[in-house]
């Protein structure tokens, strides 16, 4: 008989505190990606201007303005978790109701501050 691996993935419903973790190393991944990607811009503004023209019209696309707008999101997403997790470190809303009521903040600042810059920057 075969014993049933650990965690028994048919059993297990993701958590809003294991998906915020998930989201949080990913959006590091993303701003690390983006933080390359605007170095590469930046440089190709002040060495390549052939090359600086295509990455424009590559970033003015509708397809580039998704990223950016993903890219936005990430930051502002790891910006306001690890307010979260500095505020957990000074020993405070560690409680289970805290918690989640911290990670659905996490979630609607994140989107909020994204969509206020976006309407600020094409204001």
């Amino acid at each position: 008989m075969t014993r049933p691996k650990s965690p028994n993935m048919q059993n297990y419903r993701p958590q809003l505190t294991s998906v915020l973790s998930v989201g949080h190393r990913l959006s590091g991944v993303a701003l690390a990606i983006g933080a390359f990607a605007f170095t590469v811009w930046l440089a190709c503004g002040a060495f390549a201007p052939r090359a600086f023209d295509t990455l424009q019209t590559a970033a003015l696309s509708l397809p580039g303005q998704v990223v950016l707008f993903l890219v936005t999101l990430a930051l502002f997403y790891h910006l306001c978790n690890g307010i979260r997790h500095l505020i957990w470190d000074s020993v405070r809303a560690l409680e289970l109701r805290s918690i989640y009521a911290g990670g659905w903040g996490v979630v609607g600042a994140s989107l909020l501050l994204t969509i206020a810059f976006w309407v600020w920057g094409l204001a």
